[in-house]
């Protein structure tokens, strides 16, 4: 069996309480690019990977999830555009690794259900 069976990621789940907030956040406040809804479920294009807000579906499932991170060009320039549009930073952009390259930069934000999500981008040197 070949060793590199997962090289592919499908879809991501991010818990929320209330879909259509999360929607509307996802979609109008960061821009991502809406798929379609079937349910207590939404989904999301994020250049080939979707990811889907959806309530819990047992309680054993109702915890916060794994911090995404969003890669951007420009990080200074989003995270001014998303402070324009109400999102809530829990720190401003910041070098977290220096190379020989390139920097490493990240900030870290949260959703409108308390989700914790990041924008990051590598900067050449």
């Amino acid at each position: 069996m070949n060793e590199n069976i997962l090289t592919q990621i499908a879809q991501i789940s991010i818990n929320v309480v209330d879909v259509e907030r999360a929607v509307a956040f996802y979609r109008d406040t960061l821009g991502m690019k809406f798929m379609f809804q079937a349910g207590q479920m939404a989904f999301f294009d994020c250049n080939g990977i979707r990811l889907m807000l959806s309530l819990p579906e047992k309680p054993e499932f109702n915890h916060p999830g794994s911090v995404i991170y969003y890669k951007v060009e420009d990080i200074k320039q989003v995270y001014e555009a998303f402070i324009e549009r109400g999102v809530t930073f829990i720190s401003e952009p910041h070098v977290v690794a220096k190379m020989d390259h390139m920097n490493i930069w990240m900030a870290f934000f949260r959703d409108s259900e308390g989700n914790t999500l990041a924008l990051t981008s590598e900067v050449s040197n």
